[in-house]
C-alpha cells in the first residue's frame, strides 16, 4: 500500500524501561518543510523519541499519528517512507561503498544503478565508490550513512547526531542537503548535540530534558543562549 504524510504528531506519548522514564507525556506536532531540531542533555530521551518515531519502538503511552492516522493502520508501508540515521550506522565495512548502498536500493526495490552513483556523489565518494569502507574514517563513512538512509526518498528523515566526525565542509555539505530535502516536502527531524551548527539550520528547536519536553518554538539566534535559558531553568 502506497503511504503518504504531510504531519507527525506525538499525542501525550510516554515511554518507560521498567521505572526508567525515557519520555513523559511528550506532545508536538511537525509538518512538512519542517527542520525540527531535538536538543537536550546526555539522556533527555532524544534517542528514544527518534526511536518512536522509526516505529522501532512502541510508545507505553500516548499516540503517535502519520497525516492523522496511527502507524498500526498504515502498515509495512509506512516503514518505507521513513529515513533513520541512528548512532549505529548499518553499514558492512567489508563491503564498498558502492556494494553497501547497491544492498540497501535492492531492500527498497531500486533499480541501483542510478541512485547510488546520485548519492555516492552527493556523499563526495565517487573515487572512493570501490574501496572497501573499511578504510574510510568516521566522517566519510557518516556521509556515507546519511545517504544510505535517503535513498528511497522518505518523507520523514530521522538522524540522530548527523554531524558526527564530520569537518566545517561536510558539515556545510549535509545542511545544505537537508535544507534541499526541506525545501521539497521533507519532514527532517535531527538531534544534536552541537547548538552552533543547529543555528540557522532548523526552523524549529524543541528542548527535552529528563523525557520531558520544555519547550517547542520557532528557532531564533541566538539558539545557544536561548537553551541555556531552557535548561537552567528546568
Amino acid at each position: 500500500m502506497s503511504v503518504d504524510f504531510d504531519s507527525v504528531r506525538l499525542i501525550d506519548v510516554s515511554r518507560h524501561f521498567g521505572r526508567q522514564r525515557a519520555l513523559s507525556r511528550v506532545s508536538l506536532t511537525v509538518n512538512r518543510g519542517d527542520i525540527l531540531g531535538v536538543l537536550g542533555p546526555n539522556g533527555a530521551g532524544k534517542s528514544t523519541l527518534l526511536g518512536i518515531l522509526a516505529t522501532l519502538a512502541a510508545p507505553s503511552s500516548g499516540e503517535v499519528t502519520f497525516g492523522g492516522r496511527p502507524a498500526a493502520a498504515l502498515g509495512a508501508g509506512l516503514r518505507a517512507r521513513i529515513g533513520l540515521l541512528a548512532h549505529e550506522l548499518h553499514l558492512y565495512p567489508e563491503l564498498s561503498a558502492r556494494q553497501n548502498l547497491a544492498f540497501f536500493a535492492s531492500l527498497y526495490g531500486l533499480d541501483a544503478r542510478a541512485p547510488v552513483d546520485a548519492a555516492l556523489e552527493r556523499a563526495g565518494l565517487l573515487e572512493r565508490a570501490d574501496d572497501s569502507i573499511a578504510g574510510f574514517s568516521r566522517g566519510m563513512r557518516q556521509r556515507l550513512a546519511l545517504e544510505r538512509a535517503l535513498l528511497h526518498t522518505p518523507r520523514l528523515v530521522l538522524l540522530d547526531e548527523p554531524f558526527t566526525g564530520l569537518d566545517d565542509n561536510a558539515v556545510g555539505l549535509v545542511s545544505d542537503r537537508l535544507r534541499r530535502l526541506a525545501s521539497g516536502g521533507a519532514i527532517v527531524i535531527l538531534a544534536t548535540h552541537d547548538l552552533d551548527v543547529a543555528d540557522g539550520l532548523i526552523s524549529r528547536a524543541a528542548v527535552v530534558r529528563s523525557g520531558k519536553l520544555l519547550s517547542d518554538e520557532p528557532a531564533g539566534a541566538p539558539l545557544r543562549a536561548r537553551y541555556r535559558a531552557v535548561i537552567g531553568g528546568a
